[in-house]
């Protein structure tokens, strides 16, 4: 019963028309800045952060391109920061449920989205706005990096340091094994005597009778070259069929192994 309870949602503000409002960073911060002055001073009020002014045309108030929406905010020792918003209304959008959590984790619907409004700096404000783009973009291109002279010109603190060797990044590792040439595993092997290895290669086809190069590169650790000169006079290769891709032994030679075999 404790987790049903948990899981509940509550609806009963679930018919409540609210408006969903875009807002831009600078009023989210402006609106934060003074919610925590004003919780500091007096927590049981509520700040007015802005007010919203609707002008209605009165000669036609059923039309909804009548309506204008306007927000001033309450602050205004937030620098350049806009003073007035116009808030551009829309009805066509998929329909939304504003959601709420307590601290307690109950979940409840506040309500249903009737209006959906973007905000926008007002013509009144337009100056004030390219006055706060103009210092943001001055903001980032200030480059913050520093040069710091060291004293010690040995290259002593350049130097990797016992037990760092592992903090080369994983794609490092990988831009050298990609740099690594292949040919490299090939060189390592050592070719054996031909006969040995003609004999070698019989055993592994009476163990079965086709097999890929590759596979008979791990068995026999030779290299891939060397394999191939011993295959196209011992073997056929497929190139279609079940076997696609394999070798198997010539006629002749599967006569001679299953001779041998009779013979044991």
């Amino acid at each position: 019963m404790a987790d049903e309870g948990k899981y509940t949602l509550e609806t009963a503000r679930a018919d409540k028309s609210v408006w969903l409002m875009k807002c831009p960073p600078v009023v989210t911060r402006s609106w934060q800045a003074a919610s925590a002055a004003s919780s500091s001073s007096d927590p049981s009020q509520n700040p007015t952060v802005a007010k919203v002014v609707l002008s209605l045309d009165l000669l036609n108030p059923d039309e909804s391109s009548s309506m204008q929406f306007k927000m001033e905010m309450a602050q205004t020792d937030t620098g350049n920061t806009p003073k007035s918003y116009s808030l551009n209304m829309f009805k066509d959008f998929v329909p939304l449920c504003v959601f709420s959590e307590s601290n307690q984790g109950k979940l409840a619907v506040e309500g249903r989205v009737e209006h959906k409004f973007d905000m926008e700096p007002h013509t009144e404000n337009f100056g004030e706005y390219g006055k706060l783009c103009r210092e943001r973009t001055n903001k980032y291109m200030v480059k913050t990096r520093q040069v710091q002279v060291l004293d010690n010109d040995h290259g002593v603190l350049m130097r990797p340091m016992p037990g760092m060797v592992g903090l080369v990044s994983s794609g490092t590792k990988e831009k050298q094994k990609k740099l690594t040439p292949t040919k490299g595993t090939e060189m390592k092997r050592t070719r054996r005597d031909r006969r040995e290895m003609e004999d070698i290669i019989f055993k592994l086809f009476e163990r079965q009778p086709n097999w890929a190069l590759k596979q008979l590169v791990q068995e026999t650790d030779q290299p891939e070259q060397f394999l191939k000169e011993i295959l196209n006079d011992l073997c056929v290769y497929n190139k279609r069929g079940p076997n696609q891709g394999t070798h198997e032994l010539k006629p002749e030679y599967k006569r001679s192994t299953e001779d041998t075999k009779d013979n044991v």
